[in-house]
């Protein structure tokens, strides 16, 4: 399940929607086609049938307000411990930066492992602040690349490909992992395992699902794992427009990213670990021992994890470990139940669809959509812009949103806000530890990283303690992704590369063939 970052900032951008599709309204008519063969679709994809939607008024007491720069996640979460800051040096066994997922998963299973073990996590403003807490809820068993890229990565550092799909089924199986312990640690994040619905809107789309198949069944995987949808079994599913087929993925499940992160976070103190707020990091240094330099004093321990994904540019000497990227997302108020017939996501499936500059949608809880995607522009410097996001990307994600399910054009939009994601050079996500310097890291999700920080959590935690299991000898550990270009030249090969990226979409959505920019971009990833 490929993704990749796009954005534009010029005309076409406003000719299209955060994906590069068109904004023109869908003509719409339940659709009475009879089943069709994936290989039919491809090579008649300008005859599909066109589908009829419901599109209900609204609620009579819904507001139409938005709250702009401040998540849905966060305004559903009620009595959120405040924590002390760090107040002078600490002697500790284990200091951790970053109080998201992958810095409290570390601390979970090393508690978890070895109780009455020294653990303190350093978080420059509050548990869930980045990523972790904003996210658009997606915990699916699959690491930045697919299955592609975790055989590439295998066959580079082990020579067999057999070990990159035993690193894609140990991600499959940590999202069964994340719902076991969200269960036993009493954590309500609405844990709903509906697996992920990938719909294929142009014949390219249904081609890269075709072989994405064909690659997963070479490398054992059944139809249990992941299964290729005719238009009508993926519209009975999503009743979205212009849809020629799509792929269901089982590892999946919709989370509240807040109520998991908080959640997480009251687990590692009931388990003796210790969390400081409103402490920066500015440097983390090697030694024996090892040591973290905040705002607030300094932290010595005889391993220091690095955990902060979009924000290591902020630590002293990574400004180009990974490239802060952001991401943002809408919300609609609760939609009723004659909109959700029409829509369906009966399952509670998360959905995209297949174009290379990613969308993502969930059904919440309380029976919203919840929707993002790519899209703002990569700013110079690595620059991090937090939260509230350009207003015309929230424009486009919202127009994107009403393209793809027109029964959502009456709805009200109670929320827009933005989080920023961490891009290795290479792409590929990893967790390593050198002991010669105490240094531990973790991270580099693209995105990706709801399911993947447990996994990772669970393997720094393993190799901190010297435990030999499968987990370490997974071709990702000790991983070392080579550093992003300096300026101007970051700038000018980004900003490039989301340009081939939203031209290649367009051009797909307009002609319904491969793009030769498309292939491109698929060659530089």
């Amino acid at each position: 399940m490929r993704k990749c970052l796009a954005g534009r900032r010029d005309s076409d951008e406003r000719r299209a929607d955060t994906t590069g599709t068109n904004n023109k309204d869908t003509h719409t008519a339940k659709s009475t086609a009879a089943q069709r063969s994936t290989e039919w679709l491809t090579s008649r994809a300008s005859r599909q049938t066109s589908k009829r939607y419901i599109v209900a008024p609204v609620a009579a007491t819904s507001t139409r307000e938005t709250a702009v720069g401040r998540s849905l996640w966060a305004d559903q979460v009620s009595d959120v411990a405040t924590r002390a800051s760090l107040a002078g040096d600490r002697r500790t066994d284990v200091a951790i930066v970053g109080a998201g997922y992958t810095g409290l998963w570390t601390a979970h299973s090393l508690l978890r492992a070895k109780p009455g073990l020294r653990v303190i996590i350093i978080e420059a403003d509050h548990v869930g602040a980045g990523a972790s807490g904003v996210n658009g809820g997606w915990c699916v068993g699959e690491l930045a690349g697919g299955l592609g890229a975790a055989v590439s990565l295998a066959e580079r550092r082990t020579g067999s490909t057999d070990d990159g799909a035993r690193l894609t089924r140990e991600i499959m199986s940590t999202v069964d992992e994340i719902g076991r312990v969200a269960h036993d640690e009493g954590i309500e994040c609405n844990f709903t395992k509906g697996g992920v619905l990938r719909l294929a809107r142009t014949a390219p789309q249904l081609a890269r699902q075709q072989a994405e198949v064909t690659e997963h069944r070479h490398h054992g995987f059944g139809s249990n794992d992941i299964e290729l949808l005719n238009a009508d079994a993926a519209t009975a599913r999503l009743n979205a427009t212009d849809v020629l087929g799509g792929m269901w993925y089982s590892a999946g499940a919709r989370i509240h990213p807040a109520r998991l992160v908080h959640g997480l976070a009251a687990a590692v103190e009931r388990r003796g670990g210790e969390i400081v707020e409103r402490t920066r990091a500015t440097r983390i240094s090697a030694g024996q021992p090892a040591s973290v330099t905040t705002t607030n004093g300094t932290v010595t321990a005889d391993v220091v994890v690095r955990a902060v994904e979009g924000f290591t540019r902020t630590l002293s000497g990574h400004r180009r470990t990974l490239l802060p990227f952001s991401s943002s997302m809408i919300a609609t108020e609760p939609l009723p139940p004659e909109v959700w017939e029409s829509i369906g996501l009966a399952a509670r499936e998360t959905f995209a669809d297949d174009r290379r500059m990613v969308i993502y949608g969930q059904r919440t809880a309380d029976d919203r959509i919840a929707f993002g995607g790519r899209g703002a522009p990569y700013r110079y410097g690595s620059k991090i812009i937090e939260n509230k996001g350009p207003q015309a990307i929230h424009d486009r994600i919202t127009a994107t949103l009403h393209q793809l399910l027109p029964a959502t054009r009456d709805a009200a939009i109670t929320h827009r806000w933005g989080g920023v994601l961490g891009i290795p050079r290479d792409w590929q996500p990893s967790v390593g530890i050198d002991r010669s310097s105490g240094l531990a890291w973790a991270g580099g999700f693209v995105g990706e990283g709801v399911a993947a920080s447990n996994l990772a959590g669970r393997t720094a935690a393993d190799l901190i303690l010297e435990r030999d299991t499968d987990l370490v000898s997974l071709p990702w550990v000790d991983h070392v992704s080579p550093r992003w270009e300096p300026e101007p030249l970051r700038w000018l090969g980004v900003t490039t590369f989301l340009k081939l990226t939203t031209q290649a979409d367009a051009a797909e959505q307009r002609t319904g063939r491969a793009s030769r920019r498309g292939a491109l971009v698929d060659r530089l990833r």
